[in-house]
């Protein structure tokens, strides 16, 4: 009894060694990622401008998608100015565009401006890809942090490139979904759109045939009425 306690003991203790070196190679490799996105909506009011920064680094990639989901026109006017405020892109009247960039240390602005609407608001969907946002921290950094390796017989090599990959392709993934949802939005807005315009022109054809229908019966009636006087 006491010998198999030990070597359950053992066993315990030799899957908790090999656990800790597995969980520090995946924590390590996941942190290889050096591709960010975000996306907000936001609801810009008529006769407003509004104007978002990114902190972007040396040598790093920004790309900047935009739709316009609902507003009169689907339109706004879109720009880009670097860290030292010169104009990179401008957009005028568009309802959606993409810019990619190479960017330099500093503060990126871009706005969206809707004062050329004094009465529509527009509801915004944009999304931010931010590639090589890499850390000051040497990229081989990490191989101090694995020991063991000859025992193990792992190649951390190949789990760094497959974990990569499926974080790539998740990532892509995620961005394609959320710009196919900002599509729907946009299109079922449209349609909502259209949907009302149908129904009030037809609610406004179908008063005025009516009223056509009943002044044509009453000039047919009209023609058929005897107004002759009759004397006795």
């Amino acid at each position: 009894m006491a010998l198999t306690m030990k070597m359950v003991r053992v066993f315990l203790c030799v899957l908790s060694v090999f656990v800790s070196l597995v969980s520090e190679r995946l924590v390590v490799l996941a942190a290889f990622s050096q591709s960010l996105d975000s996306d907000f909506t936001f609801t810009l009011p008529a006769g407003r401008k509004e104007c978002f920064f990114q902190t972007m680094k040396n040598d790093a990639s920004l790309e900047i998608e935009y739709q316009v989901l609902d507003g009169a026109g689907l339109d706004v006017d879109f720009t880009v100015f670097s860290p030292s405020g010169q104009l990179l892109f401008s957009d005028y009247h568009k309802s959606d565009g993409v810019h990619t960039l190479d960017t330099e240390e500093g503060d990126y602005m871009f706005c969206f401006d809707n004062t050329f609407s004094s009465v529509s608001e527009k509801l915004i969907f944009f999304e931010l890809i931010l590639d090589n946002m890499d850390t000051d921290e040497d990229p081989d950094d990490w191989k101090e942090y694995v020991h063991g390796t000859d025992i193990l017989d792992m190649k951390l090599e190949d789990i760094m490139d497959t974990i990569n990959n499926v974080k790539a392709r998740l990532g892509k993934s995620s961005q394609i979904q959320t710009l196919l949802r900002a599509f729907e939005a946009r299109d079922r807005n449209i349609q909502e759109s259209n949907f009302e315009r149908v129904n009030f022109w037809s609610v406004v054809n179908l008063i005025a045939m009516v009223l056509v229908s009943g002044v044509q019966v009453y000039l047919v009636r009209s023609l058929f009425e005897d107004k002759r006087k009759i004397r006795t």
